[in-house]
C-alpha cells in the first residue's frame, strides 16, 4: 500500500482541505478513501480532497505524511496525474496534441 497525504493546507469554503493520493492505483485510492469515510464525491481526477479533521485518520490508517511537492512527485513518478484541462478546445488541454 502506497498513500499519501499533504498537509491540510489548502483553503476552501471555509476549511483547510489536505489531497490524498496512491501511487499505485486508482482502486486502491478508492478503498482507501472509503475505509476512511469519504464520500466518492470527495475525489477529483487523481485524488480526494480531505477536510482537516480527516487527516488524522488517514495517517492512522497509513497513509504517509508528505509535503505537497512530494505528493506531486509521487504522482506524477506513478503515471497516475490527471491534470486540469486548461480550456483547449474539444477537451485538449493548450498546448497539447
Amino acid at each position: 500500500m502506497a498513500l499519501y497525504i499533504d498537509p491540510p493546507i489548502w483553503r476552501g469554503r471555509g476549511l483547510l482541505w489536505s489531497h490524498l493520493i496512491s501511487d499505485v492505483s486508482f482502486e486502491e485510492l478508492h478503498d482507501f478513501a472509503y475505509r476512511l469515510g469519504a464520500p466518492r464525491r470527495a475525489f477529483e481526477r487523481d485524488h480526494y480532497d480531505l477536510p482537516e479533521e480527516a487527516y488524522a485518520g488517514a495517517v492512522r490508517l497509513g497513509a504517509r505524511e508528505v509535503s505537497c511537492q512530494e505528493l506531486l512527485g509521487h504522482l506524477r513518478r506513478s503515471g497516475l496525474r490527471r491534470p486540469k484541462f486548461t480550456g483547449g478546445a474539444a477537451g485538449i488541454p493548450l498546448g497539447g496534441k
